[in-house]
């Protein structure tokens, strides 16, 4: 598993990948779906550059995407961080290994010293995940989320730098 910046060739796994309701249902609404190669393009050329977004990559094929992004004004030390697999690539290891990989990078070489992660109640494989890279359950948000019009709960993990 390595992280890199998107490129143009990543359109088609996006559109493949979150075109899946299995990945999206999960995912924050400021990700379409369904997904387009429209949404693709935005997203190679002007979403992924704003902040820092790294596209996860196994063998050289996109399998999923992982970022942070800091807080501002008194929680200028602070970032939440965020990600997604396509659904072929669940279970083996790249979710656990993408987030330990970013939430290191964030706590050696910039100034952050806490990393949340919010997560939609019945995305039990991601509490898995964070849990795995030391993450602690803060507290769960009851109906903090409203998505395909149902509410649900959000699970608030997070970890501080030691």
């Amino acid at each position: 598993m390595n992280l890199r910046d998107f490129e143009p060739g990543d359109s088609e796994a996006l559109v493949k990948l979150l075109g899946n309701l299995n990945v999206s249902k999960y995912l924050s609404s400021r990700v379409p779906y369904p997904y387009t190669h429209q949404d693709a393009e935005w997203w190679i050329t002007t979403g992924s550059k704003q902040g820092y977004v790294r596209a996860i990559v196994e063998n050289d094929t996109l399998v999923g995407c992982i970022g942070v992004e800091t807080g501002e004004f008194e929680e200028c030390r602070s970032g939440e961080i965020g990600y997604w697999l396509g659904e072929p690539h669940w279970g083996q290891g790249l979710a656990t290994a993408a987030v330990t990989e970013v939430t290191d990078y964030f706590f050696e070489h910039t100034e952050l010293v806490r990393l949340v992660a919010p997560v939609f109640a019945p995305n039990l494989a991601s509490m898995r995940v964070l849990e795995k890279c030391g993450y602690t359950l803060e507290g769960v948000a009851r109906n903090a989320c409203y998505k395909a019009g149902e509410f649900c709960d959000k699970h608030v993990y997070a970890k501080v730098r030691s």
